[in-house]
């Protein structure tokens, strides 16, 4: 009788009855059991992942994220972790709710991805009649996601509603362009980051997220600031190339590379999307992204290993540094045997040594780095002394450090880093200054005095020793920039922007003799980094004079201390110019303002003296200037402010 029942059942098509409802009958095996497992276990370790890197943290790279919701799209297509854009959270500040959904981006790493993309865009198109279509390739920012409509930037969130992340302007974040634009990221400019911040924060994302959902920022974050290198770049202000379907397969890698080349931020990729606006209806969008866009993205190759041995290197400031030797293996048509390691911090935490498994990823990079540990080291050890001098280390944030200013290893770093900033003097690589330093030759007091029979004692052939005492020669003569001349003694904190904005200040000779105080109270220098200028200038002091004697052809910095502010109006004054200008173009009348001896703001504060007004102005921003008291000019009263003859210099 229950095995007729039973036929019955599946008769209705697995259902039964109870009462007039109809209920799905569902058969639970052990494989059914062990398959939900690894899917629940799945989604937690991606929902771990997504909020590490929303937080500024991220754990895995995006290509193990990516594989990782492919693998879960494969067991569990319809899981709600895919139907949903990952959530990104930001405490304490109001919510946001977006007028139309901040969406993801659906991914291609092959070639074969990105074709069939571009396939089912042309079948859509011709459902519409579209003959032609046309795309657009712009780089893929690797920064947080928002969206400015003149008065509130928020957040993407989650998609639907965002955070108001507004005081990013008041912080010192430069809207490029101009305010108003939509959809776009906080990021820091990538030059900027490379040289002066890449070995304080382990990714630049790292560092535009503890601006913005940190009240409390580090003294590198507020000199980034000042500089104006933290911006929120809209999408529609990136450089782009367009074109059909056919150039993009015959030609994406070189697009990528050419738009990499003109992007000044850091990329994680490149977008590929629709231009039309009729197929972008038609095309539409999921939950999680738009379908007539997809980001285009190369997966590093990746090869698991195991570590033999935690060797230690000393750069030019100090900062002791781990490379990892690891058995042998094979990586992207070369075989690896070094890996690099962040800092001290990352193999304190991460438990990396000897018998560590790791997984190694490479990217373009000639050394590798860790993609993640597999399994951690039993035995864990951080030096204590300098491999290169014996001097006990210090911590500093993540980093161990070695101060001692006659440390043999720094101070062939630091001869690295001056022929290179310098870039006058050809011939002194690495390997040259090698030999140099081997035979006692470690300063550049001891590598100016040399002649070409110097060179040739030391084993240098008789053509590239007249090289190189020509190329002293030559470094010697030829005109540079006394910011680069200071910046390239490699003293810490103190790079070619913090060198420039210190000889406005003061002249070269007379900033050796400068006090922190003094420094301290300049824009954009705290007094942690203020007391670390002045303290590695006062150790080079001998040193700058030195080479300031030996009669460096200079392009002197125009100095603004001392002298008279230009003679205006609005000399003095904190201004903020806002809505669209009608006389000139707006990034044009804020060079002008700070010409004439004005301090141009991006946002209103307590601190704003003038409010400048072209067209299409929020309410919310005039109130807010009433409120605060500042006065609010129209650009025809600014022009008869500051004078016609000044207006019209353009």
């Amino acid at each position: 009788m229950f095995l007729i029942k039973l036929i019955m059942l599946f008769a209705l098509g697995g259902h039964f009855f109870f009462g007039d409802t109809r209920i799905p009958l569902v058969f639970y095996s052990s494989t059914n059991e062990v398959q939900m497992n690894e899917i629940e276990q799945l989604v937690r370790k991606l929902e771990e992942y997504n909020r590490a890197y929303r937080s500024g943290s991220p754990i895995v790279s995006d290509a193990v994220y990516d594989d990782l919701v492919e693998k879960l799209r494969k067991l569990d297509p319809e899981n709600s972790f895919l139907t949903t854009v990952e959530p990104e959270k930001i405490t304490g500040r109001a919510e946001i709710r977006h007028p139309s959904p901040m969406l993801s981006l659906q991914k291609a790493y092959t070639r074969q991805q990105l074709e069939r993309f571009l396939s089912r865009v042309e079948k859509e198109a011709k459902q519409i009649g579209l003959k032609q279509v046309l795309f657009k390739i712009t780089p893929k920012l690797d920064g947080l996601a928002g969206r400015d409509d003149g008065e509130t930037l928020a957040s993407r969130g989650n998609g639907h509603a965002g955070y108001d992340i507004s005081d990013a302007f008041k912080k010192g974040v430069v809207a490029v362009g101009q305010r108003g634009q939509g959809l776009g990221e906080i990021v820091v400019v990538k030059s900027y980051f490379d040289m002066h911040l890449a070995n304080k924060f382990e990714h630049p994302r790292n560092m535009v997220v503890g601006i913005i959902s940190s009240d409390v920022l580090n003294e590198n974050a507020k000199t980034a600031l000042t500089e104006e290198q933290v911006c929120f770049v809209p999408y529609s202000q990136l450089e782009s190339w367009k074109g059909t379907a056919e150039e993009i397969l015959e030609n994406i890698d070189a697009i990528s590379e050419k738009l990499i080349n003109e992007t000044d931020y850091p990329m994680d990729g490149v977008v590929v999307e629709v231009t039309d606006d009729n197929l972008k209806r038609h095309m539409g969008a999921t939950t999680h992204h738009c379908r007539w866009q997809i980001a285009v993205k190369k997966k590093g190759q990746t090869a698991e290993t195991t570590v033999k041995a935690v060797k230690w290197q000393v750069g030019r400031t100090g900062n002791v540094t781990p490379v990892l030797e690891v058995n042998p293996v094979s990586l992207s048509g070369a075989t690896i045997k070094r890996v690099t390691a962040h800092h001290a911090g990352m193999v304190h935490n991460l438990s990396i040594g000897p018998g560590a498994r790791i997984e190694i990823i490479r990217s373009g990079e000639v050394i590798p780095k860790i993609e993640k540990v597999v399994t951690p080291s039993e035995t864990v050890t951080l030096p204590e002394t300098c491999p290169a001098c014996d001097s006990e280390l210090i911590w500093k944030n993540d980093f161990l450090r070695c101060e001692h200013i006659s440390c043999p290893a720094q101070k062939k770093q630091r001869l690295v880093h001056w022929f290179r900033t310098l870039g006058t003097a050809d011939w002194f690589g690495v390997k040259t200054i090698d030999k140099l330093v081997s035979n006692g030759f470690d300063n550049l007091e001891k590598i100016y005095a040399m002649k070409t029979q110097d060179f040739e004692s030391l084993g240098f052939g008789p053509v590239q020793s007249g090289n190189l005492s020509e190329a002293l020669l030559t470094s010697r003569n030829k005109t540079v920039e006394d910011w680069r001349f200071l910046a390239a003694f490699g003293i810490p904190d103190l790079g070619i922007g913090d060198s420039r904005k210190l000889l406005k200040h003061y002249p070269i000779e007379k900033l050796l003799d400068v006090e922190q105080k003094s420094v301290a109270e300049i824009n954009g220098f705290g007094d942690i980094t203020s007391l670390s200028i002045t303290s590695g200038l006062e150790k080079m002091k001998d040193t700058i004079r030195h080479m300031l004697n030996l009669g460096f052809v200079l392009e002197k910095t125009k100095s603004t201390s001392g002298k008279k502010e230009p003679a205006s109006a609005i000399s003095g004054k904190a201004i903020v110019f806002t809505g669209k200008m009608v006389r000139g173009d707006r990034s044009y009348m804020q060079e002008q303002a700070r010409q004439l001896g004005a301090t141009v703001q991006t946002s209103i504060n307590k601190k704003t003296d003038l409010l400048i007004c072209g067209e299409s102005v929020g309410a919310v921003k005039l109130e807010k200037a009433t409120a605060l008291g500042v006065k609010i000019l129209s650009e025809q009263d600014y022009s008869n402010l500051i004078g016609n003859e000044h207006q019209d210099e353009k």
